[in-house]
């Protein structure tokens, strides 16, 4: 199969993740057919409950919010993070909830003219912690509030009814802030260059004709974000642009990694990076939990898939998140999440016997083991898709992004993964 000709691949677009049914939590009810595509689902939940807004009641009263309410098996900490972190990567801003009646453990983001808010749901009326208390031997039920009026939208009256007389509804947050954050808290957006779902790059055609499809089809899938650019005074940043031909940060891809393996495995929660909770101990020394994109490097780093105390690599205590990516640390984090096992040992003569790099020395002797499990993946390799027929490998060149996103297109291990092809628009699915 070639890697040049990525539609061979019979797998498709996500349009969005839905919700994974789970037998513990039988489903009894169905998302409105106008609920958006742009508010993530939390990939290990079951939707309960709807009530639908009414529309012709405004946002004065509450009753023109819909609320939706969901039971997972995960923690309520793990929930929440997952949406402080899912929330700004489809374009969402988050507001600052720290009110006198703020809640704790509950946010509320806005897009254009719709805001969401998402709390947990206390077993009682007088939990201290909802990230500790909304989770019960039953499962932790939360709920999404959508309203559709930036405008006038104001807290509810009331809490929505519980399909449970046993549990009494937290207050959701009130809709009335409208001071943006960024994922972790920071209240500087531009730290943020962040995609809103599926963008339309103005700039594909500089991409390389040999990635082109590849870039396409990854963009297809919302998880690639544009450029970061440096705006002055009032200048708003144009959002459209890609620059493929641009050096791409350690930390760009590591958003990009963890958002596209967990697209294109939404219906396999078992094979997603986890998201860091805001409870864990930073690992790097200049990623602290108020980075914003503190939840995806440490959840990397705590799986194990990047260089860290947490592996082993007890003098890698920095992670360099604005440093450009080289080509070997592309090749040692993404390699682990095709093959999903461990590495194999490699040496610089079975990398040259193997891909006749001329500069195989210059390789990190940890990324060679990576390099050489690549070469096992044959045309769909990641040095072949990114960087096609070479000699050398060029360890420490910075990657661009159109590279960076060709390697994207596809995760798994001699032909059984998932890609983003479009030839079959039902969806991804294993190949093999």
């Amino acid at each position: 199969m070639k890697a040049d000709d990525p539609n061979k691949l019979k797998t498709g677009i996500l349009a969005g993740p839905s919700p994974i049914t789970n037998p513990n939590f039988p489903a009894s009810a169905q998302l409105p057919a106008d609920f958006p595509d742009a508010i993530p689902r939390y990939p290990n939940a079951t939707l309960q409950q709807v009530i639908p807004g009414d529309s012709s009641a405004g946002s004065t009263g509450g009753t023109g919010d819909t609320v939706t309410r969901w039971v997972s098996q995960d923690g309520g900490d793990r929930i929440l993070s997952f949406y402080r972190q899912q929330l700004p990567a489809r374009g969402w801003q988050l507001l600052d909830n720290s009110g006198a009646n703020a809640q704790p453990d509950a946010l509320t983001a806005e897009q254009g003219n719709l805001k969401v808010a998402i709390a947990l749901q206390s077993p009682n009326s007088t939990a201290p912690n909802l990230a500790q208390q909304g989770s019960t031997n039953s499962g932790t039920t939360f709920e999404i509030r959508l309203n559709r009026d930036s405008n006038q939208a104001s807290q509810p009256s009331s809490p929505a009814p519980s399909p449970s007389a046993s549990s009494t509804p937290s207050p959701i947050p009130s809709f009335s802030s409208s001071t943006s954050i960024g994922a972790s808290g920071s209240t500087d957006g531009s730290q943020n260059q962040i995609a809103s779902g599926p963008v339309a790059f103005s700039d594909l055609d500089k991409t390389p004709k040999e990635l082109r499809q590849y870039v396409q089809d990854v963009a297809k899938l919302g998880v690639l974000t544009p450029a970061p650019s440096k705006t002055k005074g009032n200048q708003t940043r144009d959002t459209s642009l890609f620059a493929p031909n641009k050096t791409i940060t350690r930390r760009e891809y590591a958003r990009w990694l963890v958002s596209a393996n967990n697209r294109l495995y939404a219906d396999k929660p078992t094979r997603q990076v986890r998201l860091a909770v805001d409870s864990s101990q930073p690992v790097f020394r200049d990623v602290p939990r108020s980075d914003p994109d503190f939840s995806v490097i440490q959840g990397l780093a705590e799986a194990g898939i990047i260089p860290s105390p947490l592996s082993g690599d007890i003098t890698t205590l920095t992670f360099r998140p604005n440093s450009p990516l080289s080509r070997q640390d592309l090749l040692l984090w993404k390699v682990p999440l095709d093959t999903r096992q461990g590495l194999p040992t490699a040496t610089i003569d079975s990398v040259k016997q193997t891909w006749g790099f001329q500069d195989t020395p210059k390789i990190d002797p940890k990324a060679l083991r990576a390099v050489l499990q690549d070469y096992q993946n044959g045309d769909l390799s990641n040095i072949r898709r990114a960087f096609g027929y070479t000699i050398l490998f060029q360890p420490k060149k910075p990657v661009t992004r159109a590279e960076a996103a060709a390697t994207l297109w596809y995760f798994g291990f001699q032909g059984e993964g998932q890609s983003a092809g479009q030839e079959n628009g039902g969806g991804a699915k294993d190949e093999g």
